[in-house]
């Protein structure tokens, strides 16, 4: 075993407090010890290092070697309280970092608000954002690679908690020129016939079949002429022309070019956005997202 090896922190303290007084019995009061300690533990930092670090007559003075030794102390005691003060809030919860996933249609929601005051409350925790799919998040947070997940409808599964942040009704997102533009609300079997822009099943399987559902229940089953599976492409290929589409209420923030989002009469079903987490797999830094999530959707 190297000699390095059984130098410790606190000789490196008893060190400093010798090398700023530079009297034995005044050091050995300020760290609360009898001089004989000390002055055996300084010996013995002295043998660990193999050089000398004072000199002991006529007075006690720092050798070139104590001269080095100090600003490498001084650092070095630094350096371990501040890792020790990342540990402490680490463990509160208040450092370190958190992993979350989000489908990218709950970022028209409350996510980004959500994320904003987390930050400001716990500005000393890393977040880490995973854009993930629904079936995406649910497997990342199966192997430990998210620790929270914002997902639209939330796929069925009794090993996740997950609790609704957000009920929003389904709206008709129509091209610039379409028949029901100057409507204020619509039915939706007067597009019956109507191509649709939809979203490949596989991305979100429970929305797609909510939306197939929704239709059904109009009357018709949509005949979709064109695939995309970003949302904000669906909206583009809608201004396009190549058809209508259905999508939560909340993709009006999405202002592109001159679409019209027409709300819907005689339709109930809503889309939901969840947080889902595996119950006992939450570090302390998940446990405060989650109370700062539920807490500002019971404000709402």
């Amino acid at each position: 075993m190297n000699m390095e090896e059984n130098i410790e922190l606190r000789h490196l303290r008893y060190f400093l407090a010798l090398a700023e007084e530079l009297h034995f019995t005044r050091a050995a009061e300020r760290l609360g010890m009898a001089q004989p300690p000390l002055s055996q533990q300084i010996q013995r930092l002295e043998e660990a290092l193999g050089v000398k670090l004072f000199v002991r007559k006529p007075g006690v003075k720092l050798t070139a070697a104590g001269e080095a030794l100090v600003p490498v102390a001084r650092r070095t005691l630094a350096q371990a309280k501040q890792g020790l003060q990342e540990v402490r809030r680490a463990g509160r919860g208040e450092g370190g970092t958190l992993q979350i996933g989000f489908a990218t249609s709950t970022l028209l929601g409350p996510l980004p608000d959500m994320i904003r005051a987390y930050r400001k409350r716990y500005p000393q925790v890393r977040l880490s954002l995973h854009e993930l799919s629904s079936v995406r998040q649910k497997k990342a947070l199966d192997n430990g690679t998210i620790e929270v997940g914002f997902l639209r409808e939330p796929v069925a599964d009794e090993t996740l908690t997950c609790e609704t942040i957000l009920m929003e009704p389904f709206v008709l997102v129509l091209p610039p020129s379409h028949r029901l533009n100057g409507r204020s609300k619509v039915n939706l079997e007067e597009v019956a016939g109507e191509p649709f822009v939809l979203f490949p099943r596989e991305v979100a399987p429970t929305l797609y079949d909510q939306v197939m559902s929704v239709c059904r229940e109009a009357g018709f089953t949509p005949r979709v002429m064109q695939e995309a599976s970003v949302w904000l492409t669906i909206v583009g290929l809608v201004e396009a022309g190549l058809g209508v589409s259905l999508v939560p209420s909340s993709f009006r923030k999405l202002g592109w070019g001159g679409v019209q989002y027409r709300p819907l009469q005689k339709v109930r079903a809503k889309s939901s956005v969840a947080l889902c987490y595996k119950f006992g797999a939450v570090s302390p830094q998940g446990e405060r997202f989650i109370e700062l999530v539920s807490e500002m959707s019971a404000g709402k």
